[in-house]
């Protein structure tokens, strides 16, 4: 259920676009590029969210990597 509320609260196209952006932006320092955790750390110490998990930032990703055809 939590889980669900999450995806609801990106999917308002804000949240959304924010996630995208930051998984296309370059990897941290240190790191050859983003995992779900660290793009889900990120969302939430940036404000765009008050938690979120990586099976979230998961199910979002591949929601639009399917809809880019």
């Amino acid at each position: 259920l939590q889980d669900e509320h999450q995806f609801l609260a990106l999917e308002d196209g804000d949240g959304e676009a924010h996630l995208i952006a930051l998984a296309c932006s370059e990897s941290p320092e240190g790191r050859s590029r983003w995992t779900l955790e660290l793009l889900a750390d990120r969302m939430v110490a940036l404000g765009h969210v008050e938690s979120l998990s990586y099976q979230t930032v998961r199910r979002v990703l591949k929601k639009t990597r399917s809809s880019l055809g």
